[in-house]
């Protein structure tokens, strides 16, 4: 049992404290609206503070999952933010998905006040982090994640440590890049098996048992080919996620021009107000594309 604080507790975050708690460990969290963390804490127990600092004070490990760079900087680096409660030799735990020059930022800043660092965004959605099945890629010191690695079991059915602060976030960008291609792919896919006159369903079924299959396929293919968008890990994040990987290419002289088209395709579904929608609506965009002419 340790004292831990759990900072944000939105789509991910909301199951995952959820998940350190029924382990038995002494929860404190803190959420910026505040109903969010008080609900929390009736149904899990612990208890919520009013700021960051507060919620990370006395605690041995602090675990962060926000939204992107601007606020995860609030969080931690501001006034009332989680360095500024955190006791000497705790280790803050982000599961963040944000850019990796900002984990090597805050891993400096954590050093400098005698605090450990972790960047460790996770994959696999709401339902992994309800399910306690996500998997966590990890940046930062060796000590630091050998420590903290069983208390991540509690939400994990994989993590690994990559390599130095911000290694984390550039295992995630590889994540989200094969995922892009893989999405417009299944989009393509289906969208060509409904103008070929094809039961989709019966399509799934059979190369979903061969070479074709995927997490994409397994969990997405049924809802697409009914036009069920509204859940999931949505377009606005997935461009804010890409726009880091092209940012990180740029900087590396890497190639992804998969990446930056299905960038582009997402922008589309923005413009048309599908901002909210499952990435998975890249089939949404197909079908209302002008038909191909003869």
């Amino acid at each position: 049992m340790s004292d831990v604080a759990f900072l944000c507790l939105g789509t991910m975050g909301y199951p995952m404290a959820g998940h350190l708690r029924s382990a038995g460990h002494n929860l404190s969290v803190y959420n910026r609206t505040a109903t969010r963390a008080a609900d929390w804490v009736e149904q899990h127990g612990g208890r919520a503070s009013d700021s960051a600092a507060g919620a990370a004070e006395g605690a041995e490990w602090v675990f962060v999952c926000t939204g992107n760079d601007e606020d995860l900087r609030s969080v931690v680096l501001a006034e009332s933010g989680a360095f500024a409660g955190m006791r000497e030799g705790a280790v803050l735990i982000d599961h963040t998905t944000a850019s990796p020059s900002l984990a090597v930022e805050l891993a400096e800043h954590a050093s400098q006040r005698g605090l450990g660092f972790l960047d460790a965004p996770v994959s696999g959605g709401q339902a992994g982090a309800e399910a306690g099945t996500l998997t966590i890629m990890l940046g930062g010191e060796e000590d630091s994640y050998a420590r903290v690695a069983p208390i991540l079991e509690c939400y994990a059915k994989k993590q690994l440590l990559m390599g130095p602060a911000g290694a984390g976030q550039l295992t995630k960008m590889v994540n989200q890049i094969c995922i892009a291609g893989l999405v417009q792919s299944l989009a393509e896919g289906i969208h060509f098996a409904k103008r070929s006159g094809l039961d989709v369903a019966r399509v799934i079924e059979v190369i979903s048992q061969g070479a074709a299959q995927s997490w994409q396929m397994d969990n997405r293919a049924d809802t697409m080919d009914a036009g069920q968008y509204d859940f999931g890990f949505a377009v606005d994040w997935m461009r804010k996620d890409l726009g880091i990987a092209l940012q990180e290419a740029q900087r590396h002289g890497a190639q992804l021009p998969v990446a930056a088209l299905v960038d582009q395709f997402y922008a589309d579904l923005q413009e048309s107000g599908g901002g909210r929608l499952d990435t998975s609506s890249l089939l949404k965009r197909l079908e209302r594309l002008e038909p191909l002419e003869d």
